[in-house]
Formats: structure tokens, sequence, C-alpha cells
């Protein structure tokens, strides 16, 4: 008997189109860059500690950036090949998933694919925003339509439900591992184009109407609800990043 299709939680096109505006914000002086200048450090950093030194390497969705010490490099962007089927070009010695995987429906067929996509001994990372991030921003969202909030935010995966998904696609070796990154906004508008910069905005599936005015109003209000002092709202990002070794 054939498994269920995974619920379609997200778009694809509006997946792609996300990203594909993210380059183009990339371009402007100014651009937020704090998530994936993060999580770019830190696979560098993961990479020097692990001695890596990869013939070929897939790096999935960095807007851009590198990684030091990769020789073969194959880019791919959301859209360029559907992550939940066999991954083009394999095997690679290395694969890099700058917060891609946060936003496909089947995310343990993805981790399995990324699994079989690489050559033996090789080594697969992958960071995304996880379930504790941007606790503000949920809350005002809530709060500009107490009755019946529409589906705005994304959902986002824990470190446990990450642990489980790595067992389940097969890596019999992998470590799961989350920090914060805390950043003071003076307004939601400001952390409405954080986001869109960085490809973080919403990618859901099902499109909610836009916000009126006044619900509007009620969300940036409520936002600065929690302001501190000095004006400032901190809003933390978690970030999780997944390695995993095939044996």
């Amino acid at each position: 008997m054939s498994s269920p299709a995974p619920p379609r939680i997200f778009s694809p096109a509006r997946r792609e189109a996300s990203w594909h505006r993210a380059e183009r914000r990339q371009r402007r002086e100014g651009a937020a860059r704090f998530v994936i200048e993060d999580m770019a450090e830190d696979f560098a950093e993961r990479i020097g500690f692990m001695q890596l030194a990869p013939e070929r390497a897939l790096l999935m969705g960095s807007l851009g950036g590198g990684l030091p010490g990769l020789k073969e490099v194959t880019r791919a962007a959301p859209g360029d090949f559907d992550e939940e089927l066999p991954f083009p070009g394999r095997p690679y010695d290395f694969i890099a998933s700058f917060e891609t995987l946060a936003t496909v429906n089947d995310l343990p067929a993805a981790l399995l694919h990324m699994r079989c996509a690489l050559a033996e001994g090789g080594v697969a990372m992958a960071s995304l925003v996880g379930a504790g991030s941007l606790a503000n921003l949920r809350r005002a969202m809530i709060a500009a339509e107490p009755e019946r909030p529409a589906p705005r935010m994304h959902p986002l995966v824990d470190n446990r439900a990450a642990t489980a998904l790595l067992e389940r696609a097969g890596f019999r070796r992998f470590v799961v591992d989350s920090r914060e990154l805390s950043v003071a906004y003076r307004s939601l508008d400001r952390l409405v184009a954080d986001l869109r910069d960085q490809a973080l905005g919403n990618q859901l599936a099902r499109v909610a109407p836009p916000l009126g005015r006044a619900a509007l109003e009620r969300v940036r209000a409520a936002f600065l609800d929690h302001a501190d002092e000095q004006g400032r709202v901190v809003e933390k990002f978690e970030i999780l990043t997944l390695t995993g070794w095939k044996a």
C-alpha cells in the first residue's frame, strides 16, 4: 500500500518567487544578511573543525555566499530541482542547505534524498530557522485577528523533531544543535523587510487575505507592546543546524 501524500503546506511557486525576490533585494545597500551570514560562518567553522576537503559539493540556497575549502561546487536555488525527489548530479562529498529545507512539503523525503546524494563518507549540513523564533511577531499576528487568525506564518521545526527526521532519513551518525540570534527592532515593518531580504517571508500554499488598515495598525501596535525602555523589541531567531554523515 502506498503512503499518503504529505500535506501541501508550502507553495513551490511562492517559495521560488520569495527566493528570487531575496536575490534582488540582496543587491541593495543595507540589505539584511545576518541569518544567512550566520549560517555560512557556522558551516565554515564546522568544515574547518572536521578538516573536510570535499572534491564535489552542492550548496543549496546560499544567496550568493560561499564556503572555504570547496573544490568543485554546484549551486542550486529553490526551483532549480525538486528536493523531494532524487538529487541530480550526485554523488557529492558535501551538501549544505541554507534554509531551503525549511519550506519543503515532505521534509523526511528531502533529507532521505540528501543522504542518498552523498558519496560514502560524505557529510550533509542543513541550517534552518527553528521553532524558537519570532515569538513577538507571532503574538502580534494573533492580536491583529483575535477571532479568526489567518495562517500567515510558517510552522517551524524544533530540535527534537529534527533529530527524529535525520534518524528516519537513514543517517546512522548525526548531530542537531541550535543557537540564538537576537535582533532589536523599533518597528514591525523593519522586521518584515529583514525577513524578505533573506527569503524568510510567507511561502504558505494557502494565501491569506491582505490585512486591512485597521488590522495592520493593530499588529504594529501589538508588536511594540513588547518594546523595552528604548522602544526596541528584541526578536530571537533560533538557528537549527542538522549534520549527518553517510556511513
